[in-house]
């Protein structure tokens, strides 16, 4: 589950780090990036939402193919170039990874100890920014090499490569399975009433909406951001993959941390104020910055906002009914694809307003300072 979400994140990190290639050569507007990405979680939000059936009918594994076959194809569609290909893509990434976490959560829910879920959970999710830093570090570099078109089959044939080597795995890990199970269009409320009808899951989608939307804003924008205040684009890419190392580290530690030593809800509360803060750091850099500094703000921001996953994914399977913890974990994440699709619109939105990169970072820091101060008042009247 760790190689197949690092397959994962790095397809759908590929845009974003080899954006400026992109926006060169296609001559496109940089504000579109957001839309692209907000297209990609709108498709993520009906497909988290959706696929507890999916997951249940066909197993973890199967499904943790399909996502991967889906993203090979989404990021294969966008070298074509043309508007409609890129929205055909970012709907086709987007629908097919999102799939991917519930699938994952579903497969070591079963499979892990209660105790060590935040743990087990962490390091799973440590794959997201191994991923981005190998899109991080390798993207830019091989546009360089072969061109940005090149470098995004190069992560399709990647996907599509690993989906071979989970088959042999499937008899294992799949005979939880359920092949009378059929997909009802009423999958999508009662995923909705167990998630909203719940407090304690109620309060963490509310956590992952503004923390994916944090999230979503600093994978799409950081690199292009760089290169605004003077960075070269293999510049900024060792940047981003150098402050998203923290994560592999920081996602292992908060994980260890919530398995018996941390309320992991007051972990979540920290980690919420320091994206907040860091994020509004970050919208401050500019030129005159010295790239240590520069680098620090985005590794604090990497330890926070990249780093929030194994907890709230550890909690949200504790929760869950059983038997439902993939259909739950897709319910939770469905609200951070609300996140993810807000955060970029509105950065695009205020970047076509103002001009002003800096800005948009410091707004979508703000629900997540929101949630920072409630988690913290929940924990301290002990009621969350």
């Amino acid at each position: 589950m760790f190689l197949q979400q690092t397959f994962v994140a790095l397809g759908r990190a590929l845009p974003a780090v080899i954006a400026p290639a992109i926006i060169a050569d296609l001559r496109i507007d940089p504000a579109w990036i957001g839309i692209y990405f907000g297209l990609t979680a709108f498709a993520s939000f009906f497909a988290q939402l959706g696929c507890g059936g999916f997951i249940v009918r066909h197993g973890a594994l199967r499904m943790s193919q399909v996502a991967l076959v889906m993203l090979a194809a989404g990021i294969a569609l966008a070298t074509l170039g043309t508007p409609l290909m890129l929205v055909l893509s970012a709907i086709i990434s987007g629908g097919g990874a999102a799939v991917s976490t519930p699938a994952s959560s579903h497969l070591l829910g079963r499979c892990s100890p209660p105790g060590y879920l935040p743990l087990v959970f962490s390091i799973k999710q440590t794959a997201v920014p191994a991923g981005l830093l190998l899109g991080g570090a390798l993207g830019p570099q091989l546009t360089e090499w072969m061109g940005w078109r090149g470098t995004m089959l190069l992560g399709a044939a990647a996907c599509a490569v690993f989906v071979l080597m989970l088959q042999p795995l499937r008899r294992i890990f799949d005979v939880d399975r359920v092949p009378t199970r059929t997909f009802r269009l009423s999958d999508f409320r009662v995923t909705l009433t167990s998630v909203l009808g719940t407090p304690g899951l109620r309060a963490l989608s509310f956590a992952c909406l503004a923390f994916n939307g944090v999230q979503a804003v600093v994978t799409a924008y950081f690199v292009v951001y760089l290169t605004t205040i003077g960075y070269t684009l293999v510049a900024a890419g060792f940047v981003f993959s150098a402050a998203v190392a923290v994560a592999v580290p920081g996602r292992i530690v908060w994980g260890w941390l919530g398995s018996g030593y941390i309320p992991p809800r007051l972990i979540m509360a920290g980690l919420a104020l320091g994206m907040a803060g860091s994020v509004g750091l970050l919208g401050l850099c500019s030129a005159g910055w010295p790239t240590l500094l520069v680098g620090l703000v985005a590794g604090v921001l990497s330890a926070t906002a990249l780093s929030w996953h194994g907890i709230l994914l550890a909690e949200t399977a504790r929760a869950a009914p059983e038997g439902m913890r993939g259909a739950v974990t897709g319910g939770v994440l469905s609200f951070g694809q609300v996140g993810a699709l807000a955060g970029p619109l509105v950065y695009s939105a205020l970047l076509g307003l103002t001009g002003s990169y800096g800005l948009g970072f410091i707004v979508c820091g703000i629900p997540a300072l929101l949630v920072g101060v409630n988690l913290l008042r929940r924990s301290a009247s002990a009621k969350f």
